[in-house]
């Protein structure tokens, strides 16, 4: 792996389980599964991140937070079945038109 910032280059070693048999277990397929995690990973978190900076959220008692994080969640995988790409640019959409909220709601 090289480093961006320094062009330096470093050997990283990895461990993970599976339940997957030797013959099922290829480094090709071990791989495509990691990949797939992560990209589940970035397509909900680091969109939560972003658009709605949610590391930085007040509410921590309770259930507040996991009923915000579900809110969030209702909110993206809505706008990506209304085939939203760029959920940042849905939510300024959707900010300056109710209708436009309203319509995706199905009112």
């Amino acid at each position: 792996m090289v480093e961006l910032k320094t062009g330096r280059t470093h050997r990283e070693t990895v461990y993970g389980l599976t339940s997957l048999r030797p013959e099922q277990a290829s480094a090709e397929r071990l791989l495509e599964y990691n990949r797939g995690h992560w990209s589940i990973e970035n397509r909900s978190h680091y969109v939560r991140d972003f658009c709605f900076d949610e590391d930085r959220l007040q509410i921590r008692k309770g259930n507040g937070p996991r009923l915000m994080a579900t809110l969030r969640n209702f909110a993206i995988s809505l706008l990506r079945l209304a085939g939203a790409t760029n959920i940042a640019a849905a939510l300024r959409a959707c900010h300056r038109s109710s209708r436009l909220v309203m319509s995706l709601l199905g009112y």
